[in-house]
């Protein structure tokens, strides 16, 4: 089964794998609901959306599969995100509002667990958002609030104007997307590793108690593709095919499980729509990485340490 974590230092107990449902706009109600079932049978009971997922056909499908089943509200931990426009980014409270609106109606639910806010905005208000939070939180339409692909004073800057702790941050990371852990590998060095590129926003996130939940878990590049069975990452895949096979499980699980072994107690988002890779990839949650098979993997990608 899939553990829980306390988000954020929340009392919201989510999975640490979730399932991203950025992908079953086109799926149908019974697909979608075979996949929710197939999920909490896993022990993942964390579903993330955002209003720009299918262009809200995403959730519209997902809350159609709800009530297909027998799945109590109170059971799964639902959160969605809000700020990316046709060409543009939007942070602004009446956006935020009336995104957060659509998106319980589209889910037909009252609340959200989690109201991510998708992009940063560089015209952002502080104090809009901070308005925008406080008439949802009040009013019982959001529990709790986080952010997505900001870097560190961003996010202490949006920290200084809210009531509320941000108790998120998504962030791409995985075996081949591992920025946030090189520039702290490589301090002082005078190499292209060393760039701190987002204000050392891990060991920031780690020091707030924000949960980082990963995008792109199993991606290279942006949305380029998966590194698993492919030939641009040979030696990658090689030590994890090893590990699966010493744990009689899949390549995925153990890229998975690289995630999970990080200290920083990351929930790594999934998005697959195949309920049972789904299932395999989940048996990450049972592979105790060592810390030498940690490093090997963060090497076999390509890196190098200094």
């Amino acid at each position: 089964m899939v553990q829980c974590i306390k988000m954020g230092g929340s009392s919201i107990a989510a999975s640490a794998i979730i399932m991203g449902c950025m992908r079953i706009g086109e799926k149908s109600p019974q697909d979608v609901n075979t996949l929710i079932a197939k999920s909490l049978e896993l022990g993942i009971n964390t579903f993330d959306h955002a209003d720009l997922y299918g262009g809200g056909a995403s959730e519209e499908v997902f809350a159609k599969a709800m009530a297909l089943g027998q799945v109590k509200r109170e059971e799964i931990v639902l959160q969605s995100k809000c700020g990316i426009c046709p060409g543009y980014y939007d942070l602004s409270k009446e956006h935020i509002m009336t995104s957060a609106e659509q998106i319980l109606k589209r889910l037909h639910t009252d609340y959200l667990d989690v109201f991510l806010l998708h992009r940063p905005d560089t015209l952002m208000e502080p104090e809009e958002v901070a308005a925008a939070f406080d008439e949802l939180h009040t009013s019982g339409k959001v529990k709790a609030f986080g952010v997505s692909n900001m870097n560190s004073m961003q996010i202490e800057y949006l920290q200084s104007c809210l009531p509320w702790k941000l108790i998120i941050n998504q962030l791409q990371f995985g075996a081949a997307h591992t920025g946030m852990v090189d520039s702290g590998l490589n301090v002082n060095m005078r190499k292209e590793a060393g760039i701190d590129r987002d204000g050392s926003v891990l060991e920031y996130c780690r020091m707030r108690d924000i949960t980082i939940q990963t995008w792109s878990s199993l991606q290279y590049g942006f949305f380029e593709g998966t590194f698993l069975n492919n030939e641009k990452y040979p030696e990658l895949n090689q030590v994890l095919e090893r590990i699966a096979e010493e744990n009689n499980t899949t390549a995925g699980a153990a890229a998975i499980a690289w995630i999970l072994r990080h200290p920083a107690k990351m929930q790594a988002v999934i998005g697959t729509t195949n309920a049972e890779r789904l299932g395999k990839i989940a048996e990450a949650s049972r592979i105790n990485l060592t810390r030498q098979e940690w490093y090997e993997i963060y090497c076999a990608a390509g890196n190098v340490l200094p």
